[in-house]
């Protein structure tokens, strides 16, 4: 009887009419990829049962149907059933009373059918799988297409390599799309998660959750950099974010380590793989930054040649030494949001992307729809490293500038409400750090020399902050806020841990 339903079921289709598949058999071309029949299903199964539609509408969109009447009764049922109403056959008929019929049978008639000879719900989900696969494929095709007709007909004036950049912000695009979306998790997933984590921490050195950034006071102070987090690293110009930025990324990078697991793939379990995108800095200035510091060779010799065949043997070295260390750098400026969240999704899947690091936050672009501010356009940008964050489960560090304000204060560490922008930047953050040197500021009160009383005075204060630097956490959701003091060497612009005999009590804003 079932089978006897089926063919009723086909043969009442129009697609499957004995008039569209002969003229379909003619054509020279190929069909793009679709499954009528998959369609008729999972809309009669919704007829039936709205329940149906809970299941795929997390994913499912109209846009997704190949047939177009099928995409409208996929619509209407939905927009019916979100206003509370019932989606069957008779509350539908209204809206398609005035379709041309298919067939000998009229849009109303033919939503009968649908509910008629729908099998179960049971399979909705396989269904709504199979017809959104099938949209992305005919999508590949398209942009293929398209593709191979501009390659063709190209403009003079149009390189190709704007052609290739067009081409893979389409085809991100429709890798950021191509998820069904995770939906509801237990609690009891969730308390499964929650004690991994902390066996994690239990077994690695030093009791870790997170990433290790490589600095013992500013991981016992954060717990390492926790997954899906949003960590905003601010200040003023010349207290070397970029230095600490850069410094974490290289310790991150190189402890990285991964072990075989039974399934054939890889657990890191130490480090992670860093993408470190540089809005100001090209690549071979972070590449020198780095090799300077692990090297000891002052960046500014490096720069100006002023090195000795011990120095440069000594480089060579070092950069030997560095190569494989999975530390991937995008110089690209004035990025946007959305080309930044594509590129980190391809890494994420070809390297397994563990962290990243925007430098800085007020040189990338958003959409700039018309009408909106940079307050709205940098609300766009937070909210999108944050929804990054928690999409490919990794800690997202974004450098920030911070006002002018901090310099007309008498105690110049900065606040929550120096941050430029600070409403949208806050309230996404998970963790707000700033970088402070007192040594910066003392340097620049340099006395006159005939003034030998302040001169000394300021040589005393000078000898106390030398070498000295703070980090601010002042927003931390999971954790303590306060201050953790690092040592700086300014000529390898390192930050490390202060020797034990040169620490001074936590600091506590």
């Amino acid at each position: 009887m079932q089978e006897t339903n089926t063919k009723k079921f086909q043969d009442t289709s129009f697609a499957q009419s004995p008039d569209v598949k002969t003229e379909i058999e003619a054509l020279p071309f190929r069909m793009a990829p679709h499954n009528i029949q998959a369609e008729q299903e999972l809309l009669g199964a919704i007829l039936i049962n709205n329940e149906a539609a809970d299941r795929v509408s997390s994913f499912l969109t109209q846009e997704h149907f190949f047939d177009p009447l099928h995409a409208r009764i996929f619509d209407t049922a939905l927009r019916l059933i979100q206003t509370g109403k019932q989606a069957t056959p008779v509350t539908l008929k209204t809206y398609f009373d005035n379709e041309d019929p298919i067939g000998e049978l009229t849009v109303p008639q033919y939503l009968g059918r649908l509910a008629a000879n729908a099998t179960s719900i049971i399979n909705v989900l396989d269904y709504g799988k199979t017809i959104y696969d099938l949209q992305v494929r005919r999508s590949l095709i398209t942009i293929g297409e398209e593709m191979v007709n501009t390659a063709y007909e190209s403009e003079v004036d149009q390189p190709p390599e704007e052609q290739i950049s067009q081409t893979e912000q389409q085809l991100y695009s429709l890798a950021e799309q191509g998820k069904y979306g995770a939906g509801f998790c237990s609690f009891k997933d969730a308390i499964t998660d929650a004690i991994e984590m902390a066996n994690n921490a239990y077994l690695r050195d030093g009791g870790l959750s997170g990433v290790s950034t490589g600095l013992n006071e500013l991981d016992k102070k954060m717990g390492g950099l926790q997954k899906s987090d949003l960590i905003i690293l601010a200040g003023r110009p010349s207290m070397g974010k970029t230095a600490l930025a850069t410094n974490i990324a290289f310790n991150i990078a190189n402890a990285h380590h991964t072990e075989p697991q039974t399934d054939g793939t890889d657990k890191t379990t130490d480090g992670a793989v860093v993408a470190f995108f540089s809005l100001e800095m090209s690549a071979e200035q972070l590449a020198t930054r780095i090799i300077s510091e692990q090297a000891e060779i002052p960046s500014e010799k490096i720069r100006r040649g002023m090195i000795d065949e011990t120095d440069f043997r000594k480089l060579v070295e070092t950069s030997q030494k560095l190569s494989d260390t999975p530390l991937f750098i995008d110089p690209t400026g004035g990025i946007s949001i959305a080309q930044l969240a594509a590129r980190a999704r391809k890494l994420k899947r070809q390297k397994n992307l563990g962290v990243i690091i925007v430098d800085y936050l007020q040189l990338l672009s958003g959409s700039k729809r018309t009408g909106e501010g940079r307050v709205q356009e940098v609300s766009e940008i937070t909210t999108g490293l944050k929804a990054l964050a928690k999409e490919l489960n990794v800690p997202v560090i974004a450098l920030s500038q911070l006002s002018r304000q901090v310099e007309n204060r008498d105690d110049k560490r900065p606040q929550l409400s120096d941050l430029r922008e600070s409403g949208s930047i806050e309230q996404d953050a998970d963790v707000v750090m700033f970088v402070y040197r007192e040594e910066y500021y003392v340097s620049r009160r340099q006395p006159s020399e005939s003034d030998v009383e302040a001169t000394v005075k300021w040589q005393d204060e000078m000898e106390q902050v030398q070498g000295r630097a703070e980090v601010i956490v002042g927003k931390q959701r999971h954790g303590p806020t306060g201050t953790v003091p690092l040592a700086f060497n300014g000529n390898f612009t390192r930050f490390s841990d202060l020797a034990e005999e040169d620490r001074m009590p936590y600091r506590y804003e």
